[in-house]
């Protein structure tokens, strides 16, 4: 697996940390990689909520609806999506009234959350996604909407609905850092598109994130599906070329909270013989399996490293058995 997670790292250590191993694990990992090829955390169904908020210039709004359109129509036609669990709020729904459900504002955010929690299964994969115009205070953290803007507490509290979930929180925004030590937590990668709260200026992550995912450019190992972890050193390097082109200092650089499983949270078709009812129920074992992951790497500062390794090691070979039974039950991991 790697390290704990970390309270915000940029991305280029990120994959640093992430291709570390301890020796006592190697034998575990290989089974598990051999079972499970690194980014393929596949849980039941997804769930999607994008937001766009304020744009200020027609501009940013064409800006904002591509980069959100992008990731909305891969949810529904690739990533198959049911209507009812792709959510998009935006500043002004009239403008593709096919896609964009409702306003952005807070109360509608509240909401659009809440109806998602109604509806995951233990093991689900839950993906919020904010584009727009961010400022930073910590806690006090936003993304600019309609009317009173949420901030990162409010959003905090809202994903307390999505305890036994994989949770992907995307701030695409400008001055988002501060979201990954508010929101960071067990079973739950968040990204933001600067590294600090004094990266203010206009943010161009947004729209190469959502690219990378939704388009499946990058999709580095070819399997057909875009880890977290992918789509972010996609941006990384597309935001670097794109400063670069312009002859200008780079203002921003993208924080990920957990880089370990942003390598293995990804997205794309649904897993072979997701319509199997054994495979299913074995898909949310394994789940739960990597739950106990997630929550033994929050410990492993408390514990003596031989207990924590040993543990690690029988959950990961676990992990391996639950891959090979799915495989044996006609799916695949």
């Amino acid at each position: 697996m790697g390290s704990a997670p970390c309270t915000g790292i940029g991305v280029r250590r990120a994959r640093a940390i992430a291709r570390g191993r301890t020796a006592a694990l190697a034998a575990a990992l290989a089974l598990a990689t051999l079972a499970a090829p690194a980014g393929t955390l596949q849980a039941q169904q997804t769930h999607v909520l994008l937001v766009t908020g304020l744009t200020g210039e027609p501009r940013f709004a064409n800006t904002f609806e591509t980069a959100a359109a992008a990731v909305f129509d891969a949810a529904r036609t690739q990533w198959k999506v049911a209507d009812s669990s792709l959510i998009w709020l935006g500043e002004d729904p009239a403008r593709d009234r096919a896609r964009i459900r409702g306003r952005a504002t807070k109360e509608g955010i509240a909401e659009a959350i809440l109806a998602l929690s109604q509806r995951v299964a233990s093991g689900d994969r839950v993906l919020v996604l904010l584009i727009g115009h961010g400022s930073g205070e910590r806690e006090g953290a936003r993304v600019n909407v309609p009317g009173p803007d949420p901030t990162a507490a409010d959003y905090r509290a809202w994903l307390s609905g999505f305890a036994n979930q994989q949770v992907v929180f995307v701030n695409a925004s400008s001055a988002s850092g501060d979201f990954v030590e508010v929101l960071r937590g067990e079973g739950r990668v968040v990204v933001t598109a600067t590294r600090s709260a004094y990266e203010r200026n206009e943010s161009i992550f947004a729209e190469h994130f959502a690219r990378g995912l939704g388009t499946g450019a990058a999709d580095a190992d070819k399997d057909g599906r875009v880890s977290v972890l992918e789509a972010l050193a996609f941006a990384d390097t597309e935001v670097d070329r794109q400063y670069e082109t312009a002859g200008t200092l780079r203002s921003e650089h993208p924080l990920v909270s957990d880089s370990t499983l942003a390598a293995r949270v990804s997205f794309g078709p649904p897993a072979v013989g997701a319509d199997n009812p054994r495979v299913r129920a074995l898909v949310a074992q394994r789940a739960e399996l990597e739950q106990a992951v997630a929550q033994l790497r929050a410990r492993k500062d408390q514990m003596e490293a031989p207990a924590y390794e040993a543990e690690l090691e029988r959950l990961l070979l676990e992990i391996a058995e639950k891959n090979a039974e799915i495989r044996a039950a006609g799916g695949r991991p």
